[in-house]
C-alpha cells in the first residue's frame, strides 16, 4: 500500500472506524470535532467528494495521509507505514493504530494517568541516553508517567505542558495528553523558543546546566505557536532553536513578522534535522558535551514499553 492508494481511503469512513463521526452531516460534507485537539465545537470540515479534510481552528488541513500524522504525531513516512503494517495484521479496516478507538462523541479521555514519579525505569533512562540527554537534566524537568490507553498499561517521559498536560515519549511512542506550549518567564528581556522538549533538554544538556537563565517556550507542536505568540512577543529579544524543516522555517518567518529582535539559531546546526540530532552527531564524536555513560546507564534493558499487570 502506498501513499496514492491511502488517500483513496475515504477519510469519513477511517473516522467512523475510530468512532468517530459528524456533529454534523451535510450529505456531500461534514463537520467533526477535531480528534487531535481538545474542542467541544465542530470545527473540521470533512469533504466527502473531494475526500480532504479542513481544520479550521488550528488552521491545518490536507489528505488522509496528513490527518493520521496529526492525530499520531507521526511524519508522513510513519503514517504509511502504520497503514502498511495495518494491512498486514487484519484486512477488517480496524484503523486502531494505538490499540484504541477514540470515542469523540463520548469525550472518553485517550489517556489515563495511573501514577507520576521520578524517572527510574531502565527503557527510558536508556531512552534518553539513546537521544545524548543527560539524565540528570532530564529528571530536573520530567516525569516517568504510568498511563492507560485502552485498559492496557504504558509508561513514558511526561514533559508538562501550560495547562497541566503531558507531553509523553518514549521509543516507540510520541503523543500528548493535551496540546499546549510550555513556558517559563524569568525576564522580559530575552526568550529563548524551542520546538519540543527534547531540544530543550538537548540546548540544557550541550550547555551543561540545569536551568535556562532566561525566559524560555518549548512550542511542544509549530501549531501551538499562535497561543504562545503574546508571551513571546512580550520579550525584547527572541532567540529561536527550531527545525531545519519546512515547518520550522515558516515558524520562523512568521515569528519575524512581529518580533523586532530575533535572533535564528538553526544556522548553527543546518547540518541537522534539529537540536537533538546535532547533540547526537557530537556525542558521537565522542565532545565534551557527552554524557557520562557509566554514571546514568542501567545495564537492565526492557523489552517493551507495555508494562505488564
Amino acid at each position: 500500500m502506498n501513499a496514492k492508494e491511502i488517500n483513496k481511503i475515504s477519510i469519513k469512513n477511517f473516522l467512523m472506524e475510530l468512532n468517530i463521526h459528524p456533529v454534523k452531516d451535510r450529505g456531500y460534507y461534514g463537520l467533526y470535532c477535531s480528534p487531535f485537539r481538545d474542542e467541544h465545537n465542530a470545527s473540521m470540515k470533512v469533504d466527502y467528494e473531494k475526500n480532504l479534510w479542513m481544520d479550521y481552528g488550528a488552521n491545518i488541513g490536507g489528505t488522509l495521509i496528513d490527518l493520521v500524522m496529526q492525530i499520531e504525531k507521526c511524519d508522513a513516512r510513519k503514517a504509511i507505514s502504520l497503514f502498511q503494517q495495518n494491512e498486514k495484521l487484519n484486512n477488517k479496516g480496524d484503523f486502531s493504530f494505538h490499540g484504541k478507538k477514540a470515542a469523540q462523541n463520548e469525550r472518553t479521555p485517550a489517556f489515563i494517568i495511573q501514577n507520576i514519579q521520578e524517572i527510574n525505569n531502565p527503557a527510558l533512562i536508556n531512552y534518553l541516553l539513546e537521544r545524548g540527554i543527560n539524565v540528570n537534566i532530564a529528571k530536573q524537568h520530567c516525569k516517568e508517567i504510568n498511563y492507560l490507553v485502552n485498559d492496557k498499561n504504558y509508561f513514558a517521559i511526561g514533559f508538562q505542558n501550560d495547562i497541566h498536560g503531558y507531553e509523553l515519549r518514549n521509543k516507540y511512542f510520541k503523543g500528548c495528553t493535551s496540546k499546549a506550549p510550555a513556558t517559563n518567564n524569568i525576564s522580559n528581556d530575552v526568550c529563548k523558543v524551542f520546538e519540543g522538549f527534547t531540544d530543550y533538554l538537548s540546548y540544557l544538556t550541550l550547555k551543561k546546566t540545569f536551568h535556562l537563565k532566561e525566559s524560555s517556550v518549548i512550542l511542544n507542536s509549530i501549531s501551538n505557536l499562535e497561543k504562545a505568540k503574546i508571551f513571546i512577543d512580550s520579550h525584547n529579544t527572541i532567540i529561536t532553536y527550531l527545525d531545519n524543516d519546512e515547518a520550522g522555517q515558516k515558524a520562523t518567518a512568521y515569528l519575524k513578522s512581529f518580533c523586532k529582535n530575533l535572533i535564528d539559531k538553526s544556522s548553527y546546526y543546518s547540518d541537522h534535522k534539529d537540536l537533538n540530532d546535532y547533540l547526537k552527531s557530537k556525542n558521537n564524536l565522542k565532545n565534551n558535551f557527552a554524557n557520562d555513560v557509566d554514571e546514568n546507564r542501567n545495564p537492565e534493558q526492557a523489552n517493551t514499553y507495555r508494562r505488564k499487570r
